[in-house]
């Protein structure tokens, strides 16, 4: 994060979606092997998101939305496997009200308490097997507040974008809402005509019946909630294809023609750059959200990042945000976290790779870099007192871990050399890809790699809230 299949036709109101149960053996009746599955995952900075008892395979949610009066209804298709004998499990969802649930297409039992929305089956659910949760709801999306900052939903010129970190899934669809478990999608976004939807990965339909239109997206690589997005409004959708993958690009019409166009260009290219460095692009699709909303960052949502527009304002060509939220491509969602307390392995990468991007192409050294930053900040002692390794919850998008994380990879990188670093880093995106990691790995990688003991390396610079001492002129370059 950068800071600064419709299934079924929904017409008038949306009718209710029954699937078939699938081809498995049927569910039993609960008994004390029948356990509630665990109302949240135990996240060290935010315990009650995402839930246990069962793992998400896919998310097929169809939603139509309304910007007048600002009404989003929808039916969520969950597919998973039960990881244990469940007699009632959670989704996650905010605000929106529910109004019918099924589990294999009998009637389930729901309650609301909090984000949590409880679900009981007919009958307890087997460990090991699949089975397919369908939720029907409606409302007038709110946004989620984070202390005084407002996440998940804005609205915009034209419509509406649903984004955040780290959660905002919740405010459009009901879903197990941590990065730990991720799925795969199918978004078809019903909008009035005259308007675009747009959501993750490739547009694989558009259809247009009397005064609306709906357009389908899928991700077949599996992604985090948080990194899933939804926007509606008056775009400009390009669609082109470069180096072998296929990019749509969707920007407000109401910021001007041609808008952040010369940034979304250099995207190809900036695509290059970082796999040169870090191996080959994670997926074949590519492309850009550019919305209106009052919105003060942007996003790394997967293969179509989402960007305020004032990053391309006048004065902000807007190419070093791209940089960032493409980084996380590989360091953030394909290499996903396994715990918000993680949050440097996303953050200080995707900042170090700005500098790398800059070295690459002649801007700047990422030493010159490393160098004003450590003169910007060479009396504070508030940046310096944040723990980049574990920066509390109301830390996570601090400017210590961005700064502070791009400086201690780049002090790794002076330590170990060049040679060694890079082998390091790329070895990481590559060997890790698709999975849910933690700070502990990746320095258990590093020292696996480079054959050295880090450990008190990076003690100093990720888990000490004290600034480092850099060695004298011609001493060794250790800390």
């Amino acid at each position: 994060m950068r800071r600064s299949k419709l299934s079924s036709v929904l017409a008038g109101g949306l009718a209710s979606l029954v699937l078939a149960a699938l081809a498995v053996p049927g569910g039993a009746e609960a008994d004390d092997t029948f356990v509630a599955g665990a109302a949240g995952v135990g996240d060290s900075y935010f315990p009650a998101n995402g839930n246990g008892g069962y793992d998400v395979d896919n998310y097929d949610l169809a939603v139509r939305y309304d910007p007048l009066p600002g009404m989003l209804g929808g039916v969520a298709t969950v597919t998973a496997k039960a990881t244990q004998d469940l007699a009632r499990f959670n989704l996650d969802l905010v605000g929106l009200t529910v109004r019918e649930v099924t589990v294999d297409g009998a009637a389930a039992r729901f309650t609301r308490a909090g984000q949590e929305l409880e679900i009981t089956p007919a009958a307890g659910v087997t460990k090991g097997r699949n089975f397919t949760v369908v939720v029907r709801y409606d409302g007038i999306p709110d946004p989620l507040l984070s202390g005084s900052e407002a996440r998940g939903f804005f609205r915009t010129l034209t419509g509406a974008v649903f984004v955040g970190q780290p959660f905002a899934a919740t405010a459009w669809y009901p879903v197990n809402d941590h990065p730990r478990d991720r799925a795969t999608y199918t978004v078809a976004v019903d909008v009035p005509a005259g308007l675009t939807g747009v959501s993750n990965g490739a547009l694989v339909d558009q259809r247009s019946a009397g005064n609306r239109t709906v357009f389908t997206w899928r991700s077949d690589d599996a992604m985090a909630s948080y990194l899933s997005t939804l926007a509606v409004g008056d775009f400009d959708l390009k669609a082109y294809s470069r180096n072998g993958v296929r990019y749509w690009d969707a920007v407000d019409r109401i910021l001007g023609p041609g808008y952040a166009r010369a940034a979304l260009d250099q995207q190809p290219m900036v695509l290059d750059t970082l796999a040169s460095m870090f191996g080959p692009y994670p997926f074949d699709i590519g492309g850009a959200i550019v919305h209106s909303a009052d919105a003060q960052f942007a996003l790394e949502t997967q293969t179509r990042p989402v960007y305020s527009p004032k990053f391309f304002a006048e004065g902000g060509a807007g190419v070093g945000v791209i940089v960032h939220e493409l980084a996380h491509q590989w360091f953030g969602d394909n290499l996903r976290l396994a715990d918000w307390r993680n949050i440097w392995i996303n953050e200080g990468f995707a900042t170090y790779a700005q500098w790398l991007f800059n070295e690459r192409t002649g801007a700047q050294s990422a030493d010159a870099a490393f160098t004003k930053a450590w003169a910007d900040y060479a009396d504070d002692a508030e940046f310096w007192a944040v723990r980049i390794g574990d920066p509390g919850a109301q830390n996570i998008f601090n400017g210590a871990v961005y700064v502070r994380g791009a400086m201690t990879l780049h002090q790794l990188r002076r330590v170990v050399g060049d040679k060694t670093f890079f082998k390091v880093i790329r070895s990481w995106a590559t060997s890790r890809a698709g999975t849910a990691v933690t700070i502990e790995e990746f320095i258990t990688h590093a020292e696996t790699v480079s054959g050295r003991d880090l450990g008190q390396f990076f003690d100093v610079w990720l888990f000490t809230g004290v600034k480092p001492t850099l060695p004298g002129p011609g001493g060794p370059a250790a800390l």
